[in-house]
């Protein structure tokens, strides 16, 4: 075994205890909800409306159109409400796992719930995945004027050296996670339309959390930043405390916002990610818990 599959291994049995485990579950959404709540603390000023006003459409972006994406590239046969629900329990167990792992492990399972092989579940998820890399690049290129072109160029080849193994891996050995079913061009468009909407709203967030902290820049330099810090995103890491969080501040830092408050916007950020996943997430997972919702997706120790 190489080094990547045994990370890749160590990542999926990860992923696998956070889902299966509640006990898991519970010290790694206290410990991930400190972290957030640590790095807030250090912030020295914080105002409570442009804060809520960023979240709001964020969390239209996440529970709504990121769900809705999952509906339209789904051969489960599942409902819109049914990805909803999924999709928002899934996404607190993304938040305390690397590289949000977590949240498609539990997707999957929510699938092999409804009766889906694992395949074709691990294969659905994937492609939802894939589509959704598509659209950050895409709403990266369109904001390509503000980057840099050596930033574009190496961001297009990513995600072209990514095409073509997803490709030659489907093709050459499908039993990996089942051939991906396909879409329509017009489901894919739609799909990367919404996945390019999302974005949007979690720029949104991130101008209302500088307002919050007291700073602002300009709008086109923000877009630079913050489409270059989203391709950070690619490299594994925990919510609050990945290469993506990292690579914002300095780019924040390095278009003139004070590093207090660059650091401040985006903790404040993260927390305010917690919000809409607590509430509408970790009520749903409670539910599940305590029996209130039917299905095989209550897993407890």
């Amino acid at each position: 075994m190489t080094l990547s599959q045994g990370r890749l291994a160590a990542l999926l049995r990860y992923g696998w205890a956070i889902v299966s485990c509640r006990t898991v579950r519970v010290v790694a959404l206290v410990v991930a909800v400190a972290l957030s709540l640590w790095n807030v603390e250090r912030v020295p000023h914080t105002a409570v409306l442009p804060a809520v006003i960023g979240l709001l459409p964020f969390a239209i972006g996440k529970y709504v159109l990121c769900p809705l994406r999952w509906h339209s590239l789904s051969t489960s046969g599942q409902s819109r409400r049914w990805h909803l629900r999924a999709y928002a329990e899934s996404e607190i167990l993304g938040l305390i796992s690397p590289w949000h792992a977590g949240a498609d492990l539990w997707r999957i399972h929510r699938l092999e719930g409804k009766g889906v092989r694992r395949a074709p579940a691990v294969a659905e998820v994937a492609l939802d995945r894939f589509v959704g890399t598509i659209g950050l690049v895409f709403a990266v290129a369109v904001a390509g004027v503000t980057l840099p072109l050596t930033v574009l160029i190496v961001a297009l080849g990513v995600v072209a050296a990514v095409l073509a193994a997803a490709l030659i891996v489907n093709h050459r050995h499908p039993g990996l996670a089942g051939r991906w079913p396909w879409p329509s061009p017009k489901v894919f468009i739609a799909g990367i339309a919404l996945s390019v909407g999302y974005q949007a709203t979690i720029l949104g967030l991130l101008i209302g959390a500088l307002h919050a902290v007291g700073d602002s820049v300009s709008a086109l330099q923000l877009v630079a930043v913050f489409g270059a810090s989203q391709l950070a995103g690619a490299l594994p890491g925990v919510h609050g405390a990945s290469p993506r969080e990292g690579a914002l501040v300095a780019g924040l830092a390095s278009i003139g916002v004070p590093w207090t408050a660059a650091f401040g916007a985006v903790a404040l950020t993260a927390l305010l990610y917690w919000i809409p996943a607590l509430l509408l997430g970790g009520t749903l997972l409670l539910l599940r818990w305590r029996g209130w919702l039917t299905g095989p997706a209550a897993a407890t120790t």
